[in-house]
């Protein structure tokens, strides 16, 4: 009963976060193109199925994606899992969060292989390259830098260095490789870099980091646990871009 009612409050919000997306379009369909709704049925059936699986998503957040992260984050920065000891830690060591590095490092694939916003973006980029561009090669090349990212992401936070020069030095990057990469792929890694931080990695993502920083000594939630999903959006521009560069440098190299 009591998850009946949360879900029930968790629905009533999502129709109202989407009612506002309903009108403008049933108002630009009617009033400005002054165009009858095509196939309504299946619009309104398809809207009913959007509504329901977003509550049932944001439903799922709140019972264990959120907690999820924020619980493995926790333990794996537990002083008596670091230091075997249980006695207050004043001072983190960032050579003794190894352990939360990789595990970072690997959500931060994982969740980007299953996100459904690189899926299709893939799946488009795929099919407009005649199958020049792989769907599996660019899913994996976006999720090496997301997991790269990430990673860097829990270092700076146990580290305590200041977000600003990590993003920074990583744009720098960025623009330097934009002058230097093939242009048919630029427009195409900075989108990759957009869809990482979608429904399945953002969730899972901000609760690590908001856990960590929560647990490391000396380290403030609301001024460190942010930041992580700027490291999921910037890393695999990158990663994208560095790997049609080296693609492009191998192909030029083959033929002379």
């Amino acid at each position: 009963m009591e998850f009946i009612k949360e879900f029930s409050g968790i629905l009533l919000a999502t129709c109202r976060d989407v009612l506002p997306i309903v009108i403008l379009i049933v108002v630009f369909q009617l009033l400005v193109l002054r165009q009858k709704i095509p196939h309504l049925r299946r619009l309104v059936i398809g809207g009913i199925y959007v509504v329901i699986g977003l509550a049932l998503f944001l439903a799922g957040l709140e019972k264990a994606l959120f907690p999820l992260g924020k619980i493995m984050a926790t333990q794996l920065s537990d002083p008596e899992f670091l230091y075997g000891t249980t006695e207050i830690i004043s001072h983190a060591d960032w050579t003794a969060y190894g352990w939360v590095y990789l595990f970072a490092a690997m959500i931060g694939f994982a969740t980007t292989i299953a996100e459904p916003s690189l899926i299709a973006v893939a799946f488009k980029a795929n099919e407009v390259s005649a199958g020049t561009i792989s769907t599996w090669g660019l899913r994996i090349t976006v999720a090496i830098g997301v997991a790269f990212g990430i990673s860097l992401g829990t270092f700076r936070i146990v580290s305590g260095t200041p977000l600003y020069l990590y993003i920074l030095v990583g744009y720098v990057i960025v623009i330097i490789q934009t002058i230097f990469a093939p242009k048919s792929i630029v427009a195409l890694a900075y989108d990759s870099g957009g869809v990482t931080t979608s429904t399945v990695t953002v969730p899972l993502v901000a609760a690590l980091g908001l856990g960590l920083a929560s647990t490391v000594p000396g380290r403030n939630p609301a001024l460190d646990g942010f930041g992580l999903i700027a490291f999921a959006s910037l890393f695999p521009i990158i990663a994208v871009m560095g790997y049609a560069q080296l693609m492009d440098w191998k192909t030029k190299r083959g033929k002379k």
